[in-house]
């Protein structure tokens, strides 16, 4: 296989298993990184030792205007193609719903919405030559909002809203489909109380695992019938009362 794929926030966590799981398959790997430069090169340099030349690592930020040409040009360089773009980066934070704080939306839209978007056109004429696909990583939360979370949970319902609107203009030559996950990893601020309460409504009462989306995604880049999809992969938290 010499098909590519780009993964924005590939460094750690999420990003990281869905790059080895699709390098498992025969994919070749941008890594894209914005301050995980250890993480990210340490799984380049094991991604290469499995494979040579199947992976390199491109550090921007996806805050500014320029950077899906640096990311898209990084890649052309490098391999010549682009098979698959999955926007995974993401911002989780919580909202002060007493004070409105416009940096606090411009940082969190500019990264989980913006980015996705500026990326996902700027890469389309390259996703085109191989009928090419799109994977957005949504979140549970965007249909059942996160109390105290207001602005994320906007920009991952704005994620889903662009996900199926280019699935329909990007349509027939790009197929785009989301992955929406649950409970996977907690973040740093989840407490104890918080914990319980999301097992407790989750039917299958414990956390995934971040191969549990890379697989979702590994399904949907090799589903040529699927586009316009979100694949909830939570457990069973989305279906809760």
């Amino acid at each position: 296989m010499d098909k590519t794929v780009l993964i924005t926030g590939a460094g750690q966590r999420i990003g990281a298993q869905t790059a080895r799981t699709l390098h498992e398959v025969g994919y070749r790997v941008a890594v894209h990184y914005n301050t995980s430069h250890d993480q990210a090169h340490a799984l380049v340099t094991s991604l290469n030792a499995t494979r040579t030349d199947s992976a390199f690592a491109i550090q921007c930020d996806l805050a500014t205007l320029e950077f899906a040409d640096q990311l898209i040009a990084a890649v052309n360089s490098q391999w010549g193609r682009l098979d698959l773009l999955i926007n995974n980066a993401s911002i989780y934070e919580p909202s002060n719903v007493t004070s409105a704080d416009p940096n606090s939306w411009d940082r969190i839209i500019s990264i989980n919405l913006r980015a996705p978007y500026l990326l996902s056109i700027g890469a389309a004429p390259m996703l085109r030559e191989n009928n090419g696909a799109i994977i957005n990583l949504t979140d549970i939360y965007a249909l059942r909002p996160q109390a105290g979370y207001a602005v994320y949970c906007a920009s991952k319902a704005g994620l889903i809203g662009l996900t199926k609107s280019l699935a329909l203009d990007l349509a027939p030559d790009i197929r785009v489909n989301g992955v929406s996950p649950g409970p996977i990893v907690w973040a740093a601020g989840d407490g104890p109380d918080h914990r319980l309460e999301v097992m407790e409504k989750t039917p299958l009462g414990r956390l995934g695992a971040t191969t549990d989306i890379a697989d979702a995604v590994r399904y949907l880049a090799g589903a040529p019938y699927i586009t316009g999809q979100i694949i909830e992969v939570d457990g069973g938290r989305s279906i809760y009362i």
